[in-house]
């Protein structure tokens, strides 16, 4: 396929007021992309849209607060960013949630939290919209998974379980609509600077102590900057690449699970623990 041309596009961004998301919005605008803007936080997602158009009078951007766990809802989502923007050439399902506590510490609902918002509203987003994509020419679907679609640590089963989900999802798609002329990158972040450590919920089983404790250890595996985060990501679509890792602990830890797909535990842990005491 061609190089992804961003100039004139229209995207459709999930989960766009912070983080990743925000980053992505406004390097998206910087590239001359027409902007459909969804976020539960629709203060926080007026407030990024009041800025954009400020800066790029140039460019529609349309604010749809929105909460992806209302799966049947999608659909209807998608048609009024469509009548708002009358196509789309760019689809990144970066939205997502996150859930500590081992898996006997969580309840089925818990679990179920996340895996609707993290894949299942992946599944849907992306059907109310393919008929769209596939009519338009070169167009791009960007899903974003996470360092934990790759590797499966211990006190993350719902979010590694979802996040390994939109990878296999993706992987399918990208062969399937590659014919169709859309193409598919899914996105594997490793440790970024953004709130989802202290927004992440923890297990109805999760003390106190160990639910501040985990909290702190997320959060110091938190570095690189979104901005650059997003950069990377463009970069990758722009380029029709299947797969981009983001910052060389994801790098890392991919050819880790690759290396010792039964044994990388062991591993990870050793490593964690010289991390610690560093």
């Amino acid at each position: 396929m061609r190089p992804y041309d961003y100039a004139g596009g229209t995207a459709v961004l999930t989960g766009a007021a912070s983080g990743i998301g925000r980053a992505l919005a406004q390097d998206l605008a910087a590239r001359g992309s027409h902007l459909a803007l969804i976020d539960r936080d629709g203060e926080g997602l007026r407030t990024l849209v009041a800025r954009l158009r400020t800066e790029r009078p140039n460019l529609k951007i349309t604010a749809h607060p929105f909460d992806l766990s209302h799966t049947g809802d999608i659909p209807a989502l998608a048609d009024d960013v469509l009548r708002e923007h009358g196509g789309l050439t760019l689809l990144i399902n970066n939205a997502g949630v996150a859930l500590g506590g081992s898996f006997e510490q969580l309840t089925l609902d818990e679990f179920e939290w996340v895996m609707t918002i993290n894949f299942r509203a992946v599944v849907a987003t992306t059907k109310a919209f393919l008929p769209a994509l596939i009519a338009t020419p070169d167009s791009h679907v960007v899903n974003v998974s996470s360092l934990f679609g790759l590797i499966g640590p211990a006190g993350q089963s719902a979010y590694s379980s979802s996040k390994y989900a939109v990878r296999g999802f993706s992987e399918v798609l990208r062969h399937e609509l590659r014919p169709r002329g859309v193409g598919v990158t899914t996105v594997h972040p490793g440790g970024i600077r953004t709130n989802i450590a202290r927004n992440a919920r923890v297990g109805a089983g999760v003390g106190a102590a160990e639910t501040q404790a985990g909290q702190r250890e997320f959060e110091r595996l938190l570095r690189m900057d979104p901005a650059r985060a997003a950069r990377v990501i463009l970069a990758g679509v722009e380029h029709r690449e299947p797969r981009v890792l983001v910052g060389s602990d994801a790098a890392v830890l991919d050819l880790l699970a690759r290396l010792f797909p039964g044994s990388y535990g062991r591993v990870l842990g050793l490593l964690q623990a010289r991390a610690g005491r560093s």
